[in-house]
């Protein structure tokens, strides 16, 4: 009966999710602005709708635990897509990469800091909690400076951006501050224990991640595995997706987060167009992203179903501002001292500003290690989700500058995105999403 039950909730939620996107294409948004909006508040709907008594006869425990296991198995498999597109974009450059890193993560960490101390100067304990200064200032930092990587790449996929320059380079770098930020993330957990041991763990678990996706790669890159991706591409695709759950979960028990294990797998896969593994790949990617949407169900009650404490709406007012001045302006900054025109500089420094999938995974953590308080997690869950909604609308307002969406390639020429596509026509391209 459980597994009955776990399915019809997994078609409910899929349902879901499909209305998600359909209104936010009504709305002129990205779809994954609808599914993660739709998701988050699901779970809380039901339950001011029509009780607690109802909600856990939907989602029983055990039932909710499951649907966790899914959500994260699913963003594994879609991050090993999107890792190995990375591979095959534009070049964009170290130093601007360099640089436009260092502006998209070090001006955020600083508006973060100012917030975290408004918070302990002006807020009462339903809000700032009992964590050490040192941890809450550092986690509220690390909060305000991550950009999701998987919704940033569903975005710049929508608007045939991810074979250009500035796509590659808003990607590239925004892996690189979210694996800082995760190292920051678990250096405010460990100030928050007392420990610095977990955070030396989180170093060995990268290495860790990194040796096991190279390993992998070596075993891929032999004869019989080739022909394995030749002749079962099927087969291909369960065993990629096997071993990156394997390493994602083996790095998430290390103490580093299952992202990045799943990173390094899809950065490991051989590239090319005449790779045997490019179907496997598109395979394990669309599952990924089929499944997404659930993680975003999970999150909403665990977020918005604890209602205790309430933040005053100043508060929420300040994150937004300040979470917005700092990606943007510390992306705009860092774009152009890398050496990006002024125009591709404003569309990466907008495009930092999506927070999202990671921004959500980041405060689950936070809240559940009890660094940050339900309150305050409800006031991150609307920044992100304000900052994230924000990027549509700002990217259409840079289209109707004098050149129109210079950084974009034309339809025509760009890899095909659609997931309903036989792996065979892809020709090595990972579909980024709806």
């Amino acid at each position: 009966m459980s597994v009955l039950h776990l399915l019809a909730v997994l078609v409910t939620v899929l349902a879901a999710a499909r209305g998600g996107r359909a209104v936010a294409r009504r709305l002129r948004q990205p779809e994954v602005v609808g599914e993660i909006t739709l998701g988050l508040l699901a779970g809380p709907a039901v339950l001011a709708f029509f009780g607690r008594p109802a909600f856990d006869a939907v989602l029983p425990q055990p039932v909710l635990g499951d649907l966790k296991l899914v959500g994260e198995a699913g963003l594994v498999l879609f991050l090993v897509g999107l890792a190995h597109r990375l591979q095959t974009a534009a070049r964009p450059g170290r130093r601007a990469v360099a640089w436009v890193s260092a502006g998209a993560l070090l001006l955020p960490l600083l508006c973060g800091a100012l917030f975290a101390g408004w918070i302990v100067l002006r807020e009462d304990t339903a809000v700032r909690g009992h964590a050490p200064a040192a941890s809450f200032v550092l986690m509220v930092a690390v909060t305000l400076s991550i950009s999701a990587v998987p919704v940033m790449a569903r975005m710049i996929a929508e608007r045939r951006m991810h074979r250009s320059v500035t796509g590659a380079l808003t990607l590239t770098s925004a892996v690189v501050i979210d694996t800082l930020g995760w190292l920051l993330l678990t250096l405010a957990l460990c100030l928050s224990s007392g420990s610095p041991a977990g955070f030396l763990r989180s170093l060995l678990a990268l290495a860790a991640a990194a040796a096991g996706a190279w390993a992998l790669r070596a075993v891929m890159l032999t004869p019989a595995a080739r022909r394995l991706g030749e002749r079962a591409p099927g087969a291909a695709a369960a065993a990629l997706g096997t071993a990156a759950i394997g390493v994602a979960l083996s790095a998430e028990h290390m103490g580093m987060t299952a992202i990045v294990g799943a990173a390094a797998v899809g950065m490991a896969v051989p590239r090319g167009g005449s790779s045997p593994w490019a179907p496997a790949v598109a395979s394990v990617s669309r599952a990924g992203q089929a499944l997404v949407p659930v993680f975003f169900v999970v999150t909403g009650v665990t977020v918005f179903g604890d209602s205790r404490g309430a933040a005053g709406w100043p508060l929420f007012a300040l994150a937004i501002a300040l979470g917005a001045a700092g990606k943007i302006g510390g992306g705009y900054l860092g774009a152009r001292l890398g050496g990006r025109s002024p125009r591709s500089s404003r569309q990466v420094a907008v495009l930092m500003n999506t927070r999202g999938l990671t921004e959500l995974v980041m405060l689950q953590a936070g809240l559940e290690s009890g660094v940050l308080t339900p309150a305050l997690t409800r006031v991150l869950v609307v920044m992100a989700l304000v900052t994230t909604a924000m990027t549509g609308p700002l990217l259409r307002l840079l289209d109707r500058g004098p050149h129109g969406p210079a950084s974009a390639i034309p339809p025509a020429s760009a890899a095909p995105v659609v997931p309903a596509q036989p792996a065979a026509r892809l020709k090595g391209a990972v579909p980024a999403g709806r």
